[in-house]
């Protein structure tokens, strides 16, 4: 279902569209009028250090926080206008993969990913539900897993199955929480190119949050930089090199040292 509306500047289309989106705690301020497009099929990143609203954003896009103004359309829907009904279907069609995989230990990897089969599809049938969770674990190389549980996987493995649960509903969209957040380079840098292929392979549009600039660079299509709830930078990842902006000028230096350290 095409739900998604043509930006009116760019012709290009738009899954997400984020207007003056304004997010405070109390007296904590989180979101600053954020303004924001994702475009059908980009990997977008929204980099930022720890504490800037990258959490935020990404909870308010998926309903997890009514935020205090501003437009949140996904899908041509507005997501704070949404009942509980309206946005559980909206659910189906965006996938979200939790910074912390959020699998359930009790359950084998199996019955995680039959899970949302058989409570959103309603899906019970042992024949279907076996095809599609064997897809879903060659889609991230752990086919072996099957009947394991969580505790018995890296956190590498554990981050690939909650991205395969969140696929296997083959959602329009993916929002990834901190993709590579306390994985070592190597499967971090597995997880990214993992984002790249189910980009290329199901047309995805993403949304990536995260403070990795190592993530956005294998990644993205498009980076916006997020600095205490504003965006300070929209556009190509080559471009952060060149920047005048002081604050991105400090990531790219801390960036480029350690590439030195990796070549060394």
């Amino acid at each position: 279902m095409n739900s998604s509306v043509e930006h009116k500047e760019t012709g290009r289309e738009e899954v997400i569209h984020i207007r003056g989106l304004h997010k405070s705690f109390e007296e904590l301020t989180i979101l600053r009028g954020i303004d924001l497009s994702l475009y059908r099929g980009e990997n977008l990143v929204v980099l930022g250090r720890s504490g800037t609203g990258k959490s935020v954003l990404i909870k308010c896009i998926a309903g997890l926080i009514t935020p205090d103004a501003g437009t949140v359309e996904v899908l041509g829907k507005n997501v704070p206008d949404l009942g509980p009904d309206e946005l559980n279907v909206l659910r189906r069609q965006v996938g979200f993969s939790f910074q912390m995989s959020a699998l359930y230990d009790s359950m084998t990897i199996r019955e995680n990913l039959e899970f949302p089969l058989k409570r959103n599809l309603k899906i019970h049938d042992t024949k279907v539900l076996d095809e599609k969770v064997m897809s879903a674990l060659a889609d991230v190389g752990l086919e072996r897993t099957a009947n394991q549980f969580p505790a018995e996987l890296s956190g590498g493995q554990k981050k690939r199955i909650g991205i395969a649960r969140t696929l296997i509903l083959q959602p329009e969209i993916m929002l990834y929480d901190e993709p590579t957040s306390g994985l070592d380079p190597i499967t971090s840098e597995e997880i990214n190119e993992l984002m790249v292929e189910v980009q290329r392979k199901y047309g995805t549009s993403s949304i990536i949050i995260t403070h990795d600039i190592t993530c956005a660079k294998t990644t993205a299509d498009r980076v916006i930089f997020l600095h205490e709830g504003e965006v300070g930078y929209d556009g190509p990842f080559e471009s952060l090199y060149t920047t005048k902006n002081p604050l991105l000028s400090t990531f790219m230096q801390y960036f480029n040292l350690k590439e030195h350290e990796r070549a060394r």
